[in-house]
């Protein structure tokens, strides 16, 4: 048995062949197993793609280890394609010498002909230099759960549970935690339990049989700081963080959205914690669900919509409304390919300016991005956090990769959370007038509607300072832009620092923002142990961004911007401070960075 460092699986097969399930169950096993973990799951934007096409392939890659995981790896040490499709959308990222595992049974001369090979892979040179297993896992998945009776199409759907058994296998893992899973999936339908944990067990024992010519690996645990540990996506996280930070606040929280991909999973989530105080509306479009949740901000609940890149430009409107009436709100933005529905499924970081500065008239609200799965949490905390202390409308940006990518993450306990300060006022007050502001942060009370005394209405037309009525007055006009304006500016006091990883380094900044931090970080940690002058700074909070950024930026002779986009965070940075040269390395593929493509990049630049 050989101990490797880490390593990276690609299950790819037809959309589906259950490798969206496969992945999430060795997932699982390996983050409770302790190691580090990041995952990339990929898949085609129909529902049911043309079976058996490149189009149709569905992805799932993990890299797995026990130190180092930054990202899901450039190129998979180890692929499972299960059928000539899946092999064909993956032959370009292979490294040399991958063990290749493929379902022999998939390769007749139809599925050949539907993935574009001219001639069959298996005989030819295509994969010279790879070590093949070729196992005819769809008759040994039949055969080994024959006995069952069930219908050929369902045997069938087990072949996923078949190849797991052998990755299990492969890499020294137990079967325990996916058999759990199926017994309690399969509670009331006790056959299809058994079924897939007899294809499971039948897969670990082939592989076992054939270890002549299959190799068998370990892959020892990280070593992590003490704690609870859990594998969460992006989504879940985000959810939490909301509920964790409405528990801070002391009020409910309250969630109105219409469901989009790759956002969706976020209310989903929110449904199951009804017991938490969690009011979840599914709108019947994005203008209902932005509007309901703005009505819930005022009626005083912690306040949340959720969307991908075209539901935010349908809410653009009402968000101009949570800006007059200085409503705390938080708007969730995982992003997608665009425009328009453009890559449904695919990831893109190309929102940003629509967040800054995407709504009519001078309309301000403070920009958060998450980082990592994990970091969703965080930022979501945070977000209700500044929305609330502040009386302004907060949009967090995550994005598709991040979502629906795993990492595992230590469970925060109440009291390891900040307190929320909630500016609300609740006694009598003859004096009180709804725009008079705090001192130090020019936000103005949170009252619940129907207090005595402290009634009050609001509306999308311009407030009259201190008062709230109506007002077409020119200079309180302008006065009012100013003060919602300072407003957001103020929020640089309680947002941190921006932080440098390689504090000797001169010559070139790598920057980032949003969820690409684990490659670039990984790209960066690599040069550096080469010796190289380079150093890394990401980015979470974005507008305003953190009042030490110039000083930053003023140490080194070069910055480079890395983003998923056509260079909207470096015009952006061009437009806040000017006073740099920004240079540009952007990617809009509907995929992440490579580790690769960021070092020669870094490289080339280093080297000029």
């Amino acid at each position: 048995m050989l101990t490797l460092e880490s390593a990276v699986i690609k299950f790819a097969g037809d959309s589906g062949d259950g490798m969206q399930l496969v992945g999430s169950l060795f997932t699982d096993t390996t983050a409770i197993l302790g190691n580090d973990i990041a995952t990339f799951p990929d898949f085609p934007s129909e529902i049911r793609a043309p079976q058996g096409t490149v189009a149709g392939v569905s992805g799932f890659q993990i890299h797995f280890g026990t130190s180092g995981v930054h990202s899901p790896g450039d190129a998979a040490d180890v692929l499972v394609a299960m059928n000539p499709a899946a092999l064909k959308a993956n032959l370009h990222t292979l490294k040399p010498s991958c063990l290749i595992i493929i379902d022999a049974d998939s390769f007749s001369r139809k599925d050949l002909d539907k993935a574009g090979f001219e001639t069959n892979p298996l005989d030819d040179h295509t994969l010279h230099g790879h070590k093949l297993i070729p196992a005819p896992i769809t008759s040994l998945t039949k055969s080994s759960i024959a006995d069952l009776g069930l219908d050929n199409k369902s045997a069938e759907r087990c072949k996923n549970m078949f190849t797991l058994g052998m990755i299990f296998w492969l890499f020294s893992e137990p079967l325990d935690t996916t058999i759990e899973f199926f017994e309690q999936k399969f509670k009331k339908q006790p056959s299809l339990a058994q079924a897939n944990i007899k294809a499971l067990k039948a897969g670990h024992h082939y592989a076992l049989t054939i270890e002549a010519i299959l190799p068998h690996f370990s892959v020892l645990p990280a070593q992590k700081k003490p704690g609870i540990y859990r594998n969460i996506n992006g989504n879940q996280a985000t959810a939490w963080g909301l509920m964790a930070a409405a528990q801070k606040v002391g009020r409910d929280l309250f969630l109105g959205s219409y469901p989009i991909t790759p956002a969706t999973d976020i209310m989903q989530e929110l449904t199951r914690h009804k017991w938490a105080g969690v009011k979840v509306f599914q709108a019947e479009d994005e203008i209902a669900g932005i509007c309901s949740a703005i009505g819930a901000s005022f009626a005083g609940d912690v306040a949340v919509t959720t969307t991908s890149g075209p539901g935010m430009a349908l809410k653009t409107e009402a968000l101009g409304l949570a800006v007059m009436t200085e409503l705390p709100l938080v708007i969730v933005n995982v992003q997608r390919g665009g425009p328009s529905t453009g890559l449904p499924t695919k990831t893109e970081q190309s929102d940003l300016l629509q967040a800054v500065w995407g709504r009519n008239g001078e309309s301000p609200i403070v920009v958060l991005a998450a980082s990592t799965p994990g970091n969703c949490f965080d930022m979501a905390f945070e977000a209700v956090k500044i929305a609330v202390e502040h009386m302004t409308p907060v949009i967090l940006l995550t994005e598709s990769y991040i979502a629906n990518g795993a990492e595992p993450w230590k469970i925060k306990k109440p009291d390891e959370l900040p307190n929320i300060q909630v500016n609300s006022l609740n006694d009598p007050n003859p004096n009180w007038r709804p725009y008079l502001r705090d001192d130090q942060t020019l936000a103005r009370k949170w009252v619940i509607p129907g207090t005595p005394q402290l009634q009050h209405r609001i509306g999308g037309l311009e407030k009259d300072d201190c008062t709230g009525c109506v007002s077409h007055n020119p200079q309180n006009h302008e006065f009012m832009v100013g003060i919602r304006q300072n407003k957001v500016n103020l929020v640089t006091k309680d947002i941190p620092l921006q932080r440098v990883k390689g504090k000797n380094a001169n010559k070139l900044l790598v920057v980032g923002w949003g969820g690409q931090f684990g490659i670039l970080f990984g790209a960066v940690s690599d040069l550096q142990k080469e010796g190289k002058n380079i150093a890394f700074t990401h980015f979470n909070y974005i507008h305003p961004l953190p009042s030490n950024t110039a000083d930053i930026f003023a140490q080194f002779d070069m910055i480079l911007v890395c983003e998923l986009n056509n260079g909207q965070f470096a015009k952006y940075l061009r437009a806040t401070l000017p006073q740099f040269t920004y240079h540009q390395f952007n990617k809009i593929q509907g995929l992440p960075f490579m580790v690769s493509e960021l070092k020669d990049k870094f490289n080339q630049i280093l080297e000029s």
